[in-house]
């Protein structure tokens, strides 16, 4: 903190209005003009208001408190607030209430949580919160600065994020351009290969150390959380179906169409939640249905409270491919060197996006420690 500057306790600079806040339950929630806050900004709309004025507000309870977490942000006009927000009006010929908000969504406040199942920042810990205090002049010097400074990362963050986008956007669109290509042969999954699952393995027969890692659809492409026997596995891969090396499973539950390539290490795979197309690759190479998985258009069943994908489900599903296994491979090439390129680019951008992120956190020390001198110096 800058030589010369006050330290007080927030509870010392601001009034609390936590007692005029009002929870209103989901239920009773009438729809209208007026905000409805919470610990984290607006939740909805009521027809309604309790304040009509400019103030600060601070999650209590529902809210993240680390330094960037914007734990704090300022509420104006004509709103309503529940009992997840605290409710301060600033002290104003002592703090401005943006000096309040910046200090606090770059502090970590962590040290003043309370609770270990609800965290919680209550009222007295809030209150306890120690924040620097030079003068008034200087507040808004500062905050005039951070809100030009914040203005145009926001602006260069904006161009980053929707350039990250486009660049996921046009390889989706050339996948789905490949796909698409009337001149090829076009068939069902099911004239491909047949559907196959691995034997059933009963919770008896797993543990949570083992020799054979054995994925269930929640590790299914993770790290495994159960092992099976040497003894189970060399029975069960020699006597039911087991993939081969190279085969493409495929999640037919939760996360319907993740893929994972069959690398042939030593594994075994929840029956009819993993399952994959046995396919002797004489039509379609296995990289290929890797990339159409990827993209493909699953239709599973819904049931009551999980959607499954069924082997008639799977089977239906229509493939396009060149007949020549030789252009498969070139396709597979130019598809490779557009996604290698993607992905450099999804890197750049989100490089961008992430330093950014320390950029304003290297503003917002600064202006805690007294060394902001104008926004063109920081962006």
């Amino acid at each position: 903190m800058k030589q010369g500057w006050e330290k007080r306790n927030l509870g010392e600079v601001v009034e609390v209005l936590d007692n005029l806040r009002k929870p209103i339950t989901k239920r009773d929630r009438v729809e209208g003009e007026y905000p409805y806050y919470g610990a984290t900004g607006i939740l909805s709309y009521v027809h309604n208001y309790i304040f009509s004025e400019k103030l600060v507000l601070i999650g209590e309870d529902g809210a993240k408190w680390l330094s960037g977490d914007n734990t704090s942000f300022i509420a104006e006009g004509k709103y309503w607030v529940n009992n997840h927000a605290h409710v301060i009006r600033p002290i104003r010929k002592l703090i401005l209430d943006e000096w309040i908000v910046y200090f606090l969504n770059f502090s970590d406040l962590t040290p003043f949580i309370t609770g270990m199942t609800v965290p919680k920042l209550n009222q007295e810990k809030m209150r306890s919160i120690p924040i620097p205090l030079p003068s008034l002049p200087e507040q808004q010097r500062i905050v005039a600065i951070l809100d030009e400074a914040f203005t145009a990362i926001a602006k260069a963050r904006a161009n980053a994020e929707q350039n990250l986008k486009n660049a996921k956007e046009l390889f989706e669109s050339y996948l789905q351009g490949v796909f698409e290509n009337s001149d090829w042969e076009t068939k069902t999954l099911g004239e491909i290969g047949d559907p196959k699952m691995c034997k059933r393995i009963l919770k008896h027969q797993t543990n949570t150390t083992g020799e054979i890692p054995f994925y269930k659809i929640g590790t299914f492409g993770k790290i495994p959380d159960a092992f099976i026997s040497k003894e189970i596995y060399d029975e069960y891969r020699t006597k039911y179906s087991f993939p081969k090396k190279g085969d493409i499973l495929i999640s037919a539950s939760g996360t319907i169409g993740r893929r994972v390539r069959y690398d042939g290490e030593p594994a075994f795979f929840q029956d009819s939640n993993i399952v994959w197309i046995d396919n002797n690759e004489k039509q379609v190479l296995n990289d290929y249905l890797y990339v159409f998985y990827e993209f493909c258009d699953w239709q599973p069943s819904k049931g009551a409270t999980i959607s499954r994908l069924y082997n008639s489900n799977l089977t239906s599903i229509k493939i396009v491919f060149p007949k020549s296994l030789e252009e498969q491979k070139t396709i597979l090439k130019k598809i490779n060197a557009v996604s290698v390129e993607t992905k450099r680019l999804e890197a750049i951008y989100q490089q961008k996006i992430n330093d950014l992120e320390e950029l304003k956190k290297s503003v917002l020390q600064k202006a805690f420690n007294g060394e902001l001198k104008t926004a063109t110096a920081v962006v």
